[in-house]
């Protein structure tokens, strides 16, 4: 299983996340059956959750990242915990669209410039903190840094990359996310601007199969790098029939009964994994005994 790293430099200048996600955006492509651009997508998506997951505290604290661009993919939407697990969906993985310039999938014009990025952090408190950015590339990384800055106040640096094959399975996914410390010098932030600048493709990092740690260490050759912990990752649905029932109980009394009058039966087909929860008129009348009582 692929697994998740976290740590700071020496000089604690920074701290740095880094993930292997290429199991997990091929499982999320074999259950979304996304086209190469919408895999590139979701699966930037999915790494970016995983790595914001990865900052909560707490092993219940949850993490929704929503990205709504102008773009034909529409709404691409990730849950990730600080556990390591995973789950998102796009409201149209079937895009097609030409390569960019750089003959690269071309997920800026998949997702769209003109949007926002909303985070929803659910961390215990009364109400969960949400805040948000407007898009600025639509490359996801980018977008989510952006909101950093301008939501968290937090200078931070994000690369993601998803290499799709000819097949269209994911040949590798990963990426890397770096926070600056408070009260840093001017020549220490000059250093880190430095090193950052000589990153190429991020994907090709994580081609040849590479551990996150050798992965970071590449990405950052200029520091001494210390890893305090990582955690395997998992794309994760947590649907049940009894989540399904509470989507049928919170639709309102004369909507249910027009489905049992006129149906006899329902389907829920869940969002983060495609799967198909029927309920036959039996039930359906179990579940407005339910909601009635």
């Amino acid at each position: 299983m692929k697994y998740m790293i976290r740590g700071i430099d020496k000089n604690i200048m920074f701290r740095f996340f880094a993930v292997d996600t290429t199991e997990v955006v091929e499982q999320a492509r074999e259950y979304h059956n996304t086209t190469p651009v919408a895999s590139a997508a979701l699966g930037r998506m999915l790494t970016a959750g995983l790595l914001v997951g990865y900052t909560l505290k707490n092993e219940q604290d949850k993490v929704t990242i929503r990205v709504n661009g102008n773009g034909p993919v529409g709404t691409a939407l990730v849950t990730a915990d600080s556990m390591g697990n995973v789950k998102g969906y796009l409201d149209n993985g079937n895009v097609e669209l030409p390569l960019a310039a750089n003959g690269k999938l071309n997920v800026g014009a998949a997702v769209g410039r003109d949007g926002f990025v909303q985070v929803i952090k659910d961390i215990g408190l009364k109400e969960p903190y949400s805040g948000s950015a407007r898009l600025v590339s639509g490359e996801i990384g980018e977008d989510i840094a952006a909101y950093y800055f301008h939501s968290e106040q937090q200078p931070t640096v994000i690369g993601l990359g998803v290499l799709v094959d000819k097949d269209h399975s994911i040949k590798s996914a990963g990426g890397f996310m770096l926070q600056l410390m408070p009260g840093l010098t001017e020549e220490e932030i000059v250093l880190i601007e430095n090193s950052i600048g000589k990153i190429k493709n991020v994907s090709s990092y994580f081609e040849n199969g590479d551990e996150p740690e050798n992965v970071i260490r590449e990405l950052l050759p200029d520091f001494e790098l210390e890893v305090t912990e990582k955690i395997p990752v998992q794309y994760k649905c947590d649907c049940s029939v009894e989540r399904m029932e509470q989507v049928l109980i919170s639709l309102g009394e004369e909507d249910l009964e027009k489905i049992i009058r006129e149906d006899e039966k329902a389907e829920i087909v869940c969002h983060f994994c495609n799967k198909r929860y029927t309920f036959n008129k039996d039930e359906l009348e179990s579940i407005m005994d339910k909601k009635k009582s």
